[in-house]
């Protein structure tokens, strides 16, 4: 049951209505992935590192709320539940407890970089049958590259 009429045709809003909940599921588990380590790094550069965390999970909450809603408004519903982030999403698990800052920071690398992968591919899939949904990824994408060129050059 669809309770909003989508202005797309079925096969698009198929093709967006994927990316879009796939966006999501990624921007909710880096969120908690960035959250968890957030909470556990140690180290001498657990200052910089902590705080630079919190950046990403604000990025990622804010955009999670943009996707979740463009699902709505073109009539797919958004799927941020537990099981659905843990089952699809493609950041590798967290290891437990206390995290040296180096790990940290390559953990927030090697999540941000599976995220912007998939990211790139969902602005190929909707640039013909959304753009509108296209440039919210596109956005949402650009955010997390300057997230993962500064955990990037915090490794260098």
């Amino acid at each position: 049951m669809s309770v909003v009429k989508s202005p797309l045709s079925e096969a698009d809003l198929k093709a967006v209505g994927n990316a879009l909940r796939g966006a999501l599921v990624d921007l909710v588990d880096l969120g908690l992935v960035a959250k968890q380590v957030h909470w556990n790094v140690v180290g001498p550069r657990f200052r910089s590192v902590h705080l630079q965390l919190d950046e990403v999970v604000d990025t990622a909450r804010q955009h999670s709320d943009t996707v979740a809603e463009r699902c709505s408004a073109i009539g797919v519903t958004p799927d941020g539940r537990a099981g659905t982030v843990a089952s699809q999403s493609a950041i590798g698990t967290v290891p437990e407890g206390w995290i040296k800052d180096v790990d940290a920071v390559k953990t927030l690398v090697d999540a941000l970089g599976a995220v912007i992968e998939r990211m790139r591919e969902r602005i190929e899939v909707t640039d013909e049958p959304d753009p509108v949904s296209q440039d919210i990824l596109i956005g949402l994408t650009a955010d997390l590259e300057k997230h993962a060129w500064m955990f990037q050059a915090e490794s260098a």
